[in-house]
């Protein structure tokens, strides 16, 4: 019964999909397209640029109207899958919802995506979005159930969450990338407008996100590199193997504004 149930929950999600994609104009960002990726402030507006990936909270109205005087695509960084202590909705979290600590990311905790609770708060997440002028998001932290996350959270309960992220965010006419998980890239590809690989190329999982180029979708795509003085080299090296049709940026780790691009 619980697999049925979770059947009829993906299928109509599907069917909600379909009427959205019906009925909606959001971004459907193509190959090659360029972009900019920074979650530090102060931001840095100065990249020539089609797209800027910021953070939701910490990026603020001036910057957000200079982007769109110019043109520029907005996607909104927001993480739809941990409790992180520092945001302004931190308190809403009820207790039972918060699951393990990431061991490299302080004062951030798994959630409980099954919860109504997680979902009604993610939902008002990308509301904001919507009322602050993104023109997408980037949901992170969306491979729960390849972590050990505290909930014992399967590849389904994320499938059908990933799914449901779609809905939420086309419901609103805003674009959605999938953030990593490679191994569910295939099955969601028809969902998501776009792709985000991190370090696809160190683990040898870009080719799982090779759906998304074929189905003329953009793969945005990072290299991480310890520090700048190795950045040229490893550029060279990531340049001359990438996938085809990979917008691929080498940058540190924290995402600040520093940047070398596949493109230049």
């Amino acid at each position: 019964m619980v697999y049925a149930g979770w059947i009829w929950t993906v299928l109509h999600l599907v069917i909600l999909q379909q009427i959205a994609s019906v009925l909606g104009c959001w971004w459907q960002f193509e190959p090659g397209m360029t972009w900019q990726w920074q979650l530090t402030s102060p931001l840095d507006l100065t990249h020539e640029v089609e797209m800027y990936d910021v953070d939701l909270y910490d990026t603020y109205k001036p910057q957000f109207d200079y982007l769109k005087k110019s043109h520029i695509l907005v996607v909104c960084y927001i993480s739809v899958g941990t409790w992180e202590n520092w945001r302004p909705d931190a308190h809403s979290f009820p207790n039972s919802t918060l699951g393990k600590p990431l061991s490299k990311w302080p004062g951030e905790r798994w959630l409980d995506i099954r919860s109504p609770d997680v979902k009604r708060i993610i939902s008002q997440r990308i509301e904001l979005a919507r009322r602050r002028g993104c023109d997408g998001i980037e949901p992170d932290n969306i491979d729960a159930y390849e972590n050990d996350n505290g909930f014992g959270l399967t590849a389904n309960d994320q499938l059908q969450y990933n799914i449901w992220l779609s809905v939420e965010a086309h419901s609103r006419n805003l674009s959605i990338g999938l953030k990593n998980d490679p191994n569910q890239a295939a099955k969601l590809e028809k969902y998501f407008d776009w792709a985000l690989t991190e370090s696809c190329m160190k683990y040898k999982e870009c080719d799982l996100f090779k759906p998304f180029i074929q189905n003329n979708k953009a793969v945005f795509h990072v290299e991480y590199v310890r520090n700048r003085s190795r950045g040229k080299r490893v550029k060279q090296m990531v340049c001359k193997h990438i996938t085809k049709g990979f917008s691929t940026l080498i940058k540190l780790r924290r995402l600040n504004a520093w940047r070398l691009s596949c493109d230049s």
